[in-house]
């Protein structure tokens, strides 16, 4: 990809300075005129490829601390220089949120700038206005008196090294209990369902939501976790099932307690496929609009920091990614759920009018502007598993084979997704974008691009990703209405948030070739 390299020494000595100097400049910036507004929010976004929030940190206080030996330096240019230190620290909080209050050390810079304009705002008046906006972002009430953040105190390990480039297996602190993550419990040796659930949910919690997904009587059920070795544990209603699961990396099965001594699993069974085909009779609309719901609850979660995170460093984004591996998560399981149903529908008349069903979902999830599910259900009933049952689509009407092409269109990779990125630009906001192509678009500027040039940073590079991730804002410009599914349907909730899938391939397509045997 050809591009004019706008480049600015490596290291926080002058990046920094770059970028404060910069910053309240009344011309434009850069080949494509970029504000100095959006050079600031290009330099947040990605510093982390570059330098560590420990040189951030560093740099900042020397830039706010700074004196001009020569004295030519008047006190209005002092205070422009500590407004504008103050601007982008302000910025930063606001952009990074949590991320960075959920560490100590950097809370700890916090209150260090924040006292340094304590003991500066009586000489220099117009930072009282900083001074308050700070007190909002430690959550103070009342002025400091005490010297316990003085930015005099020596302490070499002050600041954390939170970086791109040096340290991206840093935990952003321990996990919450009431923090929400997907857990699967097994079924059989292939199938399970997805629960989302607390980390501190109990075992008794996660059965009963496992005991109503498979319509099976609760107190017939055990749950038990199954280790790689084979080494196999029954949980206690109380047991911390998902804590469990972790500390000895195993697996969660739901057995049924009367096999308790054997520990087998349930088979897959004509029982089993019988209960697919409850969504039968659910409303469309209405299942549509809770996979929106459900999907608009990941994706407005999702940090734009994650993408960055994700596209730098692989091994990095189970720490660092954890909201978007929920979302890409999700939308595997849908498309592994549209086969699950279908193909544990032995009968061909329901099998065909789960087809239907699907397609109008499909046709839902597009007018409602979410294309996560979207091309998770496309994708789902383009399975080779599926895509193969021909005595099933030969009884599907024209006009839904006519509407499942239209629909198939969108999805068309040609012209690097030209059809998909028309409708989607079109489309107002809110919109749920199919995620997994907005991260081939980073990642292919990031390969296509050299991060470090002669060891400069090459900041038009770094501009074009941050210009990409910041679509997250457009497409989050406005909220989904709180429009809610019919509540004649009580099971809906349940049935879409914590979905059955088979997770094989190999099992799918025996499934295939059971209900419709090669010819």
């Amino acid at each position: 990809m050809g591009m004019r390299n706008e480049q600015v020494t490596l290291g926080s000595k002058l990046a920094v300075p770059f970028i404060l100097t910069t910053r309240g400049a009344t011309t434009a910036l850069g080949r494509d005129g970029l504000s100095a507004e959006t050079l600031l929010d290009d330099f947040l976004l990605t510093y982390t490829v570059f330098m560590t929030t420990d040189d951030l940190c560093q740099a900042l206080l020397r830039h706010y601390c700074a004196k001009n030996h020569q004295g030519k330096e008047d006190d209005s240019d002092v205070s422009c220089r500590k407004r504008k230190v103050l601007h982008l620290v302000s910025q930063w909080t606001s952009l990074y949120k949590d991320w960075l209050h959920e560490d100590e050390h950097l809370k700890q810079f916090l209150k260090t700038i924040y006292r340094n304009v304590l003991d500066d705002v009586y000489e220099y008046p117009i930072l009282e206005k900083d001074l308050k906006e700070f007190q909002k972002i430690l959550g103070m009430h009342r002025r400091h008196t005490v010297d316990e953040y003085s930015p005099h105190r020596k302490n070499k390990t002050f600041f954390h090294q939170f970086s791109v480039k040096e340290n991206w297996l840093q935990h952003r602190g321990t996990m919450n209990e009431t923090e929400e993550i997907f857990c699967r419990v097994y079924i059989t040796e292939h199938s399970y369902v997805s629960v989302k659930a607390q980390v501190s949910s109990s075992a008794q919690e996660i059965l009963k939501i496992v005991a109503e997904k498979i319509q099976y009587p609760e107190e017939e059920l055990a749950l038990v976790t199954v280790t790689f070795s084979g080494e196999k544990h029954e949980l206690q209603p109380n047991d911390l099932a998902i804590s469990k699961s972790f500390e000895s990396s195993s697996r969660m099965f739901v057995y049924r307690k009367d096999l308790t001594d054997s520990l087998n699993p349930f088979a897959e069974n004509e029982e089993l496929q019988q209960r697919s085909v409850r969504i039968l009779g659910i409303n469309t609309w209405d299942l549509a609009l809770e996979l929106t719901n459900f999907d608009w609850g990941l994706f407005n979660a999702i940090h734009e920091q994650e993408l960055i995170y994700f596209t730098f460093s692989r091994q990095g984004s189970a720490e660092n990614t954890e909201n978007l591996s929920l979302l890409l998560q999700r939308c595997n399981e849908v498309q592994l759920w549209v086969a699950t149903e279908i193909l544990l529908c032995s009968q061909l008349c329901k099998r065909v009018q789960l087809v239907k069903k699907f397609i109008k979902i499909a046709a839902h999830c597009k007018a409602q502007r979410n294309l996560n599910s979207f091309f998770a259900i496309v994708m789902g009933l383009n399975t080779a598993s599926v895509s193969r049952l021909s005595q099933t689509w030969e009884k599907i009407p024209g006009k839904f084979k006519k509407l499942f092409t239209e629909l198939e269109s969108l999805t068309d990779p040609s012209l690097n997704h030209k059809a998909y990125r028309d409708a989607f630009k079109k489309m107002k906001s809110p919109k749920i974008p199919f995620m997994p192509l907005l991260l081939k678009d980073v990642t292919f500027i990031h390969e296509g691009n050299k991060t470090f040039l002669d060891n400069l940073v090459n900041f038009e590079k770094l501009h074009m990703i941050a210009d990409t991730v910041r679509s997250l804002r457009h497409c989050r410009n406005n909220q989904f209405g709180n429009e809610v599914a019919s509540k004649e349907h009580h099971e809906l909730k349940p049935y879409i948030h914590h979905l059955h899938v088979i997770d094989n391939q190999q099992a799918l397509f025996e499934l295939s070739h059971r209900i419709e045997p090669r010819v």
